[in-house]
């Protein structure tokens, strides 16, 4: 309990001395984007072109110095200390304005990484009212075009700041205007718009960072987007695009950066929506040429190469649009699961070209339907996302729910409640873990097709070998006599011995892989909105998923002992065959084992797959079991023979 204290402690600090640090951060930062983009009108060829400029520049890069000094401890402090005082010498020395703008944006960036604070709104701001809410709040001193020359604006030191410099404006992105409407700058007029709501700060910022760039430049803008795939990359999603400069944005002529500015800046929600559907095709397109790639190989007779391009036409090109067709269309992504996989056999088996070729070409029909079904928005809509919510929760949870609650009424049953808090541990630990896969998998590294059937394979795996003893355990227990001996005998010392850190495993095991599969789901869904209708369908499915708990816990406790096990052990025993299944499967498709189909039934549920190596798995583990029940009885008959 001691521990626990000073551990929450220690949490209650940090976050306290984040939350204390943030606003000292957001004000570094803009000082530091101040300096970035006004250095240029101190500085130029080495000589001082404006005093006043100049001064506030030394005077700015003191203060951030300083400032860093004053935020909480962290690895990273001291380095960006001496970031800060290479910036300040920089200036001091009247350094060039390329390299000084370099060092503050650079120092600005290390210091939101070691200093997090929040970068990107949460959803895509309407900016519907967007305009009127300048003209209420800003027009008065930014004049109603943005030029800088609203009446009140007239005779303040600094003046207001035109909008429409597009020189300034590209420069600025559009979290750095965000800030200034959130936190204010100092030493001017301008002042903190913290009372407005978060999303109409967001969508001023929007709004004053177009007014460089013209509407009827949108257009261009949209088709460039279109054209250019080095675009799209500078943009994968909401964050990167407030964090985007229009200044040589992805290498652009500057006209044209200038054009897709004006085209994210007033429809933003448009241009993620394109870039996220060229994304989809081009995975789409990748797997058909791969694909097509791997039959020419064959058929010249390089049978590595042709199984490495299929394999990859799988891992690069399908599992990408896996979880968002899962959502939409589950049969026809396990009909194209079973074709890619039917090519991967017949390279596999040596089958002839004319065969191969036949397998790809129905492979690709499907990538066909599966294009097309991506593309109708109508599949999107609310009923959708809440029913694929709700049966994707339900799915993936309800496996990991039935060992888990298995796990918990062994143990009432035993009187060993002191140790269900393993079990918890275990199953909070994964969902916590499942949380920080999410994160990564969002904002940090991108989780590759192979990756992810790898993980879920070896869980899949792992889990199966546990529940096969744990199945023929349970079952020898099922004799009251036998497990009332157990009791007395061994369960005390057993458990000391560390087995309640294997239930951790056990549990930890088994629910984070399906929490591993369902946030990716998850985030594929959530990415075509609908986010109430998502909400609901996973609090519909958490709500089924308590219940199934409840009932299970609670008519548990009314079976005898006998009946208990033996219905635990079976129960068990079908999740181990199930569990074999889906890890060959896994572990098939990211091409560590080999593959042979067989013309058979496709049964996700039970982890039937028809190949030949995934059955035998399922009828090892089954003949696992049916020998180790056998034992057991045989074990009974004995014991009964000699009392």
């Amino acid at each position: 309990m001691r521990v626990f204290r000073l551990f929450s402690l220690l949490i209650l600090l940090a976050t306290a001395g984040s939350a204390f640090a943030t606003p000292q951060v957001q004000t570094l930062w803009r000082l530091l984007d101040y300096i970035a983009v006004d250095y240029p009108g101190a500085v130029s060829d080495g000589a001082v072109i404006s005093d006043v400029e100049y001064g506030e520049m030394t005077e700015f890069s003191a203060t951030v110095r300083e400032g860093l000094a004053g935020l909480p401890e962290h690895p990273s402090r001291q380095a960006l200390e001496a970031q800060a005082g290479s910036l300040q010498d920089a200036i001091a020395n009247k350094a060039a304005p390329a390299e000084v703008e370099r060092q503050a944006r650079a120092l600005a960036e290390a210091l939101l990484s070691a200093y997090p604070v929040p970068r990107a709104p949460g959803s895509v701001p309407d900016l519907a009212r967007a305009a009127a809410l300048y003209q209420a709040n800003c027009a008065s001193c930014h004049g109603a075009t943005g030029a800088g020359d609203g009446p009140a604006g007239a005779g303040l030191d600094p003046p207001p700041i035109d909008f429409t410099d597009a020189t300034r404006a590209r420069q600025r992105s559009v979290f750095a205007l965000q800030q200034v409407i959130d936190q204010g700058l100092e030493g001017t007029s301008m002042v903190s718009y913290a009372h407005l709501p978060e999303d109409q700060r967001w969508a001023l910022a929007f709004y004053v960072g177009q007014l460089a760039f013209p509407a009827e430049a949108a257009a261009r803008g949209e088709a460039l987007l279109r054209e250019h795939p080095e675009a799209r990359a500078v943009v994968p999603d909401l964050a990167a695009l407030v964090h985007a400069l229009p200044a040589g944005l992805a290498g652009l002529p500057q006209d044209a950066a200038d054009d897709v500015t004006a085209y994210l800046r007033r429809e933003p929600k448009a241009a993620l929506a394109l870039v996220e559907a060229e994304q989809k095709d081009g995975a789409l397109v990748l797997a058909r040429t791969r694909l097509r790639e791997g039959v020419e190989a064959y058929a010249a007779g390089d049978v590595a190469d042709a199984r490495a391009k299929v394999l990859s036409a799988y891992l690069d090109g399908v599992e990408p649009i896996e979880p968002l067709l899962g959502t939409r269309n589950a049969d026809l992504l396990r009909e194209l699961e079973t074709a890619m996989a039917s090519v991967r056999a017949s390279i596999s088996q040596g089958a002839g070209a004319t065969e191969v070729r036949a397998s790809a070409d129905a492979a690709e029909a499907l990538l066909d339907r599966a294009e097309a079904t991506l593309e109708d928005n109508d599949s999107a809509g609310a009923t959708t996302a809440f029913v694929g919510a709700l049966t994707i929760l339900l799915r993936e949870g309800l496996e990991a729910l039935l060992i888990v609650i298995a796990m918990v009424a062994f143990l009432r049953k035993a009187g060993r409640v002191e140790a269900m808090r393993y079990v918890h541990a275990g199953w909070v630990g994964a969902l916590v873990a499942g949380g920080a896969t999410w994160l990564a998998a969002t904002y940090l590294v991108d989780i590759s097709g192979a990756s992810r059937e790898l993980t879920e394979g070896f869980a899949a795996l792992f889990a199966a070998v546990v529940l096969v003893s744990i199945g023929i355990w349970m079952h020898g227990k099922s004799n009251a006599d036998a497990w009332q001996r157990y009791i007395r005998e061994k369960l005390s010392h057993a458990l000391s011995r560390g087995s309640a850190w294997f239930l951790f495993l056990l549990a930890f095991v088994v629910v984070y892989r399906e929490a591993f599969e369902t946030v990716l789901f998850y985030a594929a869904l959530w990415s075509q909105g609908h986010h109430g209708a998502i909400m609901a369908g996973a609090t519909a499915a958490v709500v089924a998923l308590a219940v199934i708990a409840w009932l299970m816990l609670r008519y548990s406790r009314k079976l005898p002992f006998g009946k208990f096990f033996a219905a635990s052990a079976a129960l068990v025993a079908v999740l181990a065959v199930v569990l074999a299944g889906k890890g060959v499967a896994a572990l098939q498709e990211a091409g560590w084992l080999p593959m042979s189909m067989f013309d058979g039934p496709r049964l996700d549920l039970l982890g039937i797959h028809p190949t030949v190596q995934g059955v035998t798995a399922q009828v090892v583990v089954l003949l696992a079991l049916l020998l180790g029940f056998a034992w057991n009885v045989r074990s009974a008959r004995a014991a009964a023979a000699t009392r």
